[in-house]
């Protein structure tokens, strides 16, 4: 009885903890998309549940005489995109290398990336900001996406490393008995096993610049060119008329692309548990 009793006892705190984490998690999700069809602009009258539901926050967001959030939408997606290739393509090599060859300043340049690890961007906004001026790359969506696959490199280095260390060199060496060179060993053998924390290191990669600000707003300077991040907070820190419920509605759909990228990627994640769970 006593077993029992102590059973129902952790499986009803289990519970308790994981409704818990759902209401604070949730909370907040229901508040923004409640006061993004509230009418007005006034947070203070808004309501979880709009009393009068209104579409009229999101006709204006895509209406480009008042607003230029599809540019800012546009921008966003063009520089996440080409950041999440980059990235991909430039963690695959150096996680590659560091995995499968020795050489001299191996161990001392992943324990540079160790260390980077923990220095976030934000921390050298002066010295982005220098070299920015001196490549003449300030107000440019290309400056932004440098700044960003570099950020990206360390960690996602460390993180495809550790995966491709798990697939057997065995196969690298049964494909150079048979002629295979480095290139088609990398593509055809070795990427194609590693598909899963390539799906990671995307999704990663996708969601960093996306809900980025501080970077942006530091080096981008034309409202044209802003990225979404920047683009909403200067909907609410206008001296007069700060339209908080757009901005609502604008968070909203920030959501969509990056909860599109994870569906697409999904199947790779499950492939990559079960695979793991029956490797060897």
């Amino acid at each position: 009885m006593n077993i029992k009793r102590q059973k129902f006892t952790r499986l009803t705190l289990t519970y308790l903890v994981i409704l818990a984490m759902f209401v604070i998690i949730l909370y907040p999700l229901a508040w923004i998309i409640g006061s993004s069809f509230n009418p007005g602009q006034s947070l203070s009258g808004s309501t979880i549940i709009p009393k009068n539901a209104s579409l009229i926050h999101y006709k204006e967001l895509f209406n480009t005489a008042k607003s230029n959030y599809v540019y800012w939408y546009l921008n966003s997606l063009k520089v996440s995109i080409l950041t999440m290739i980059f990235t991909v393509i430039l963690v695959s090599l150096t996680a590659y290398s560091f995995s499968r060859y020795r050489f001299i300043g191996r161990k001392n340049s992943l324990l540079t990336f160790l260390i980077l690890q923990m220095i976030p961007n934000f921390a050298a906004l002066i010295a982005i900001y220098i070299l920015g001026m001196l490549t003449h790359l300030i107000d440019t969506h290309l400056g932004l996406i440098c700044v960003y696959v570099g950020g990206q490199i360390p960690m996602n280095t460390w993180l495809m490393k550790g995966y491709l260390d798990t697939i057997p060199k065995e196969l690298d060496e049964s494909a150079k008995i048979d002629g295979a060179g480095h290139l088609r060993i990398f593509f055809q053998i070795v990427m194609p096993l590693a598909t899963p924390i390539i799906a990671v290191v995307a999704l990663f990669a996708f969601i960093a610049p996306f809900g980025d600000f501080i970077i942006a707003s530091v080096l981008l300077r034309t409202e044209s060119k802003y990225t979404l991040a920047v683009g909403l907070y200067d909907l609410v820190a206008k001296q007069f008329g700060a339209e908080f419920t757009t901005f609502a509605a604008g968070a909203v759909l920030i959501a969509v692309p990056i909860a599109i990228l994870f569906l697409s990627f999904q199947r790779y994640f499950v492939s990559g548990l079960t695979a793991g769970g029956t490797k060897g």
